[in-house]
């Protein structure tokens, strides 16, 4: 029960001190600026029916909506392709072909034979 009970006097400690900050923050004058210049933005946007990637592109004619945090394609997203490696398992003849470190039959092989010698067993690599 006192574990309980401590850790509701925590937890009411940090709520407190919690409400001391965001009252400090509600009290910042740049704060309440930006707050002021979102809420015309906003106010803006639905007079005009405007979506916020509208008033990026706006603005920015390079704007592109990987920037906007969107899921990008391996193909505009600037990342080069991983390289292609064929392993070939000395034990059963098995080979794999993997752009990743994650394939299934590579762990179990690096789990059962290890790392450093799973790794010595590409016979290719592939760009």
């Amino acid at each position: 029960m006192a574990s309980v009970l401590s850790n509701y006097m925590e937890k009411e400690k940090l709520l407190k001190q919690l409400q001391e900050e965001l009252q400090a923050l509600e009290d910042n004058k740049e704060l309440q600026q930006e707050l002021e210049f979102k809420d015309r933005l906003t106010a803006l946007m639905t007079e005009y029916d405007k979506a916020s990637k509208d008033v990026c592109e706006l603005l920015d004619p390079t704007y592109t909506a990987s920037k906007s945090g969107k899921k990008a394609t391996s193909k505009d997203d600037g990342r080069k392709k991983r390289t292609l490696k064929v392993y070939k398992n000395p034990h059963t003849g098995e080979t794999v072909e993997t752009r990743g470190g994650n394939h299934k039959v590579i762990q179990n092989w690096k789990a059962e034979f290890g790392s450093e010698e799973v790794a010595n067993w590409v016979i290719d690599e592939k760009p």
